[in-house]
């Protein structure tokens, strides 16, 4: 019997690490103007390593964004894939 509320303990224990860790990264934030490629694949949903690098490309030519809504500029990225993100998104200089 001891053993067994041993082990349930250990299951809780890692159960409530495992949802920690994803509200963490749920609640994650990234300035597209200053991050780089890696960082923005991490956090934002729907950016993967090649949608990443397309806003890294489009910031070095294009300039700064100003709004969260200039990113639906970047080749790739779409209304769908902005709105998924909407609150991770920082724009400052």
């Amino acid at each position: 019997m001891r053993l067994i509320k041993i082990w349930l303990f250990i299951a809780i224990t890692a159960f409530g690490s495992a949802l920690r860790a994803d509200d963490d990264a749920s609640m994650a934030r990234v300035n597209i103007n200053t991050a780089d490629a890696a960082t923005l694949a991490r956090v934002l949903d729907g950016v993967g390593d090649t949608r990443a690098q397309a806003i890294i490309t489009y910031r070095e030519k294009y300039g700064t964004f100003e709004e969260p809504n200039d990113l639906t500029e970047v080749r790739g990225i779409g209304a769908r894939v902005l709105e998924q993100n909407r609150d991770r998104i920082e724009v400052e200089d």
